[in-house]
């Protein structure tokens, strides 16, 4: 019986009075929507037919993509984009290597497919990655690609 009125004195201790809290009372209708961070990926639930055009590929695109990449795409395939990334360190599924020939003769717009929509048991990123980020994504993968398959 002590213990139960113990834990009843410790529970109401925390308790304070309710009604002179600070309340906002402002029930005025808000004027238009709420604005949107400049950083927010629009989502589409229809995507367009036809994609945007790969853009040309600069030194800025280069490393906003590495940027991005080590941001998306490094837990799964990598730094150097053999697919031996940390989550695959814990048991995932590896993603094949971008090195493999049938990933570096692939046209671009594969590439920015599979980040879109997703292949395998890898999710789309169309609703977490720009379209602008995706090409600048594969700008980075062809750039990967090359600078770990130099032929002498």
């Amino acid at each position: 019986m002590r213990l139960a009125l113990l834990v009843l004195l410790a529970v109401l201790s925390g308790c304070d009075e309710m009604t002179v809290q600070p309340k906002q009372l402002d029930y005025s209708p808000q004027v238009g929507p709420a604005p949107v961070p400049s950083d927010t990926v629009e989502f589409d639930p229809e995507p367009a037919r036809e994609p945007a055009p790969a853009p040309p590929v600069t030194a800025a695109l280069l490393e906003r993509g590495q940027e991005r990449y080590r941001i998306y795409c490094t837990p799964c395939h990598a730094e150097l984009g053999d697919g031996h990334g940390m989550i695959v360190q814990r048991g995932f599924p590896a993603p094949p290597s971008f090195h493999i020939e049938r990933l570096r003769t692939a046209p671009p717009q594969y590439l920015y497919d599979v980040i879109t929509q997703g292949r395998g048991v890898m999710y789309s990123f169309a609703d977490r990655v720009a379209p602008q980020d995706r090409w600048a994504i594969v700008a980075y993968i062809r750039a990967l690609q090359r600078s770990q398959n130099v032929l002498p």
